[in-house]
């Protein structure tokens, strides 16, 4: 923090720990807006909007997908619905690395190599093994009866789920959002193998920028850069972190 906020001659001048003398916000300015990273120079601006519009989408709909998916397999069992959940998590244990080929593949069929859209899809199905797990979970303990009651009632599927589940899920979606966004939005596997230059979310792009060539290094940009990356999860877990540690507090006690 203190680094982004020193000028470069006196971070070089008296090293990169110590304290600053004066305060100024230039390498905020330029990390988000004009330094040069990879022969272009727009600085994180474009990186970081890149890794919100991918973790955004891929968070709500790997959420919804793992609640669906949880509310079936907890609610709704059918003959090898156990043997299916553990298949899916398998996904849990599966390292990323293993599954670079693949994706290569499917990107490639489905024309979606270097986009933020192909880290959408990566991300959502690379997330639902651990949604679907968190939130089958929480459903178990909700008592079959009430289920059974609604369908008595006439409810389907649908209705149950919109009128009974959801409304009693905010514990373990917040658990859930906050697990995925963050997972996703520190994410660098997948956005340096697939995607290049201004089409790569901030990690990648920080990576590049800590990495460049050049023979001074502007380590009062750098460190705004890399606090600028920080940001969101930072904020997320600030606003949202005693929500998460309530609902993993409640589902345990469920």
């Amino acid at each position: 923090v203190f680094n982004s906020l020193r000028e470069q001659s006196e971070i070089a001048r008296n090293g990169l720990i110590s304290l600053p003398r004066s305060f100024r916000l230039d390498a905020w300015a330029e990390a988000w807006g004009t330094y040069c990273v990879s022969g272009t120079c727009e600085g994180m601006k474009r990186n970081f909007f890149n890794s919100l519009w991918m973790t955004i989408p891929a968070t709500v709909i790997s959420t919804l997908l793992g609640a669906m998916n949880g509310y079936v397999l907890s609610k709704w069992r059918f003959k090898g619905s156990e043997i299916l959940f553990n298949l899916m998590l398998l996904g849990v244990f599966m390292p990323g690395q293993i599954s670079l080929m693949p994706w290569a593949f499917l990107l490639g069929k489905l024309g979606l190599t270097n986009s933020t859209y192909g880290l959408v899809l990566i991300h959502v199905v690379q997330g639902i093994s651990f949604t679907t797990l968190f939130c089958r979970n929480f459903y178990v303990s909700i008592p079959d009866d009430l289920i059974k009651a609604a369908r008595i009632d006439g409810a389907g599927f649908w209705r149950i789920f919109r009128k009974i589940i959801l409304p009693l899920s905010p514990p373990i979606l917040i658990v859930t959002v906050i697990w995925q966004f963050t997972g996703i939005w520190n994410e660098y596997l997948f956005g340096v193998v697939f995607t290049s230059g201004q089409q790569q979310p901030i990690t990648a792009a920080l990576v590049a920028l800590t990495a460049g060539g050049t023979t001074a290094r502007a380590y009062d940009v750098m460190s705004a850069a890399v606090l600028i990356g920080a940001l969101p999860p930072l904020l997320i877990y600030l606003f949202g972190g005693k929500y998460f540690v309530r609902g993993l507090t409640q589902g345990a006690i469920k």
